[in-house]
């Protein structure tokens, strides 16, 4: 199993790409604790995990608030001895102009997806070096690569999240933890819901991508999987773009 003996933290795991991600780094052996707010599909998946042999718990999780992530590494650490594994994986989407972007929206938006990353990293570092090195994997978006005519506040934020992670990448390596980004591009999730039921915008979005059909969370969790594992202790500081083609062009 690729990820046997790890520890993984996982943000958002409650649905979506991080209840994949979960499901996944638990078949490969990794004892999983997903922290999420919304409490009762986490439960669910905690139990779905369990339930199929793995190891899982969930904890309540706020991303933008630094007692939390204390609390999230700390079950970790107090339960399983140790962290190996952060998937920074919690995030929100909003689609405004500069113009049509509220002050409120962009800090929402930061908190979650900007500082949330930065919060998991900054109280999963001591845990890591602890454990002599660790992985940290931060779900970005194509939307930190490229402008973007519709959003504003999520691109900026997932562009601040691709730095992060180099920053991390550089000053972390001589204590053997690597950092990474995902990028992924339109994923069929709750959270893209809202924008793939409006045919003609989910036609748009498949005619954007070379590779002709929506990317699937399990696109995203076996590129998270393979940065988390060993495979990759010659990765850091790397952005692995899950797109299926549509920046290439």
């Amino acid at each position: 199993m690729r990820l046997e003996n790890k520890v993984a933290l996982i943000s958002g795991g409650a649905r979506g790409m991080g209840a994949v991600e979960a499901k996944l780094f638990a078949k490969e052996g990794a004892k999983v604790i997903i922290g999420d707010m919304l409490e009762d599909e986490g439960r669910k998946v905690e139990a779905e995990i369990n339930e199929a042999g793995g190891e899982c718990v969930f904890v309540t999780l706020d991303v933008s608030s630094e007692d939390a992530w204390k609390r999230a590494v700390d079950e970790a650490v107090t339960r399983y001895g140790k962290l190996d594994i952060l998937v920074n994986n919690a995030g929100i989407y909003r689609a405004h102009t500069v113009e049509e972007t509220t002050a409120k929206e962009w800090d929402q938006v930061m908190d979650i997806n900007a500082k949330g990353v930065f919060l998991g990293t900054k109280h999963a570092i001591p845990a890591m070096r602890e454990a002599g090195g660790g992985s940290i994997v931060n779900i970005s978006s194509v939307a930190g690569l490229v402008g973007s005519k519709q959003t504003t506040a999520y691109t900026a934020s997932k562009g601040a999240v691709r730095l992060l992670t180099k920053s991390t990448a550089i000053q972390y390596a001589s204590d053997g933890i690597r950092a990474n980004s995902v990028h992924p591009g339109t994923i069929e999730t709750p959270m893209t819901e809202g924008i793939l039921a409006d045919p003609a915008m989910r036609q748009d979005r498949m005619d954007r991508t070379p590779l002709g059909r929506l990317g699937r969370p399990e696109d995203v969790a076996y590129a998270a999987l393979y940065l988390a594992s060993d495979e990759a202790s010659f990765v850091t500081g790397s952005e692995l773009v899950i797109d299926g083609g549509r920046t290439a062009e």
